[in-house]
């Protein structure tokens, strides 16, 4: 670790502890959590965390609050996850496959072609396998929350369609700033170009990149689908969403706090599930409708077959072997 790294994550420490002595009121004990997230205002991940705000304000009778800070405004995500692991973020909503640089065991979940069907992923997510992993968190830094819908993430194009996978050859396509998904991209044939989720839409326009890969909401909700427009579901992965928390913030929180923030969390996950389906058939829709092609009647298997190996380095590694035993085996 070289001397300027450790110089910034000092830096962020004491902003850190300084932010939360500011929003620590000693009297009280009251304190207002602020949690980042990329995506838009109207984005169910946002409406859910607004959500937990207000389950959390209910609980503690309004000594705890929780401001939601949308639209990339803390920061892209490689910034925000290390902000938050450090104290000066309280919360991050964050997808598994742009955290797991940081805590690995969120890249199993990341795997492409890892869960049968969206129930799979549910049943995973929502019981002990899913609470399990979140408490594994701790030992990467970080506090584990719950695990929020993220659809099935696919491929779109601004050069040409992708009808089977020997068409992503050559093609540059922006993937989240991860190892797994650079590696990922790399073994179906296209060249990865890692970028923050706020500098894809100029790419895009600029043809820096051919193209890029996420769900339906993401592809309009960020107008992608203006640029990019062919839409290829090849719904490689189905990565969740995961809500973490700072150690230094969890530490301010009593044992019955605590319990009403991880109550609220879970509701919330519910609750954004049930705003999931809806945005994502109106973006798949809008897609639609502004002219994107769609291509679905694709042969998975050429893409499944060609990211086999990296299951099967995952599933050799003793520390993720069983987990993935267990994922496999989950009906």
């Amino acid at each position: 670790m070289s001397k300027n790294y450790r110089g910034f994550r000092g830096l962020l420490a004491s902003a850190g502890a300084l932010l939360a002595l500011l929003q620590f009121d000693t009297a009280t004990g009251a304190r207002e959590f602020r949690v980042a997230d990329i995506q838009e205002e109207n984005y169910p991940t946002v409406q859910a965390l607004r959500y937990m705000d207000h389950l959390v304000a209910q609980g503690t009778n309004g000594r705890h609050r929780i401001r939601v800070f949308h639209s990339r405004q803390l920061g892209e995500e490689s910034q925000t996850i290390e902000q938050t692991r450090v104290g000066a973020i309280d919360m991050n909503r964050i997808n598994v496959g742009a955290i797991g640089n940081y805590a690995p065991v969120l890249n199993v979940l990341a795997l492409p072609f890892l869960f049968r069907s969206i129930e799979h992923l549910h049943a995973v997510i929502d019981g002990p396998i899913g609470e399990e992993i979140l408490a594994a968190l701790e030992s990467s830094g970080f506090i584990g929350l719950t695990f929020y819908d993220s659809g099935a993430r696919s491929i779109y194009t601004t050069t040409k369609p992708v009808r089977g996978i020997d068409d992503l050859k050559g093609l540059r396509l922006r993937v989240q700033q991860s190892d797994l998904m650079e590696s990922m991209m790399r073994a179906l044939g296209a060249e990865p170009i890692g970028l923050a989720f706020g500098q894809v839409l100029t790419a895009l326009q600029t043809k820096l990149i051919d193209g890029a890969e996420n769900n339906w909401p993401s592809f309009v909700s960020t107008g992608h689908h203006k640029v990019a427009r062919f839409y290829t579901t090849t719904e490689h992965t189905m990565s969740p969403e995961v809500v973490i928390m700072s150690p230094r913030a969890w530490a301010d929180l009593s044992a019955d706090d605590r319990i009403v923030f991880r109550d609220a969390a879970r509701q919330s996950s519910r609750y954004m599930r049930e705003q999931w389906q809806s945005f994502e058939q109106r973006s798949e829709q809008e897609a639609g409708e502004s002219g994107v092609t769609i291509f679905k009647s694709i042969d998975r298997k050429p893409f499944e077959s060609a990211t086999m190996p990296l299951r099967d380095a995952m599933r050799s590694d003793p520390k993720f072997r069983a987990l993935m035993e267990r994922i496999d085996a989950l009906r």
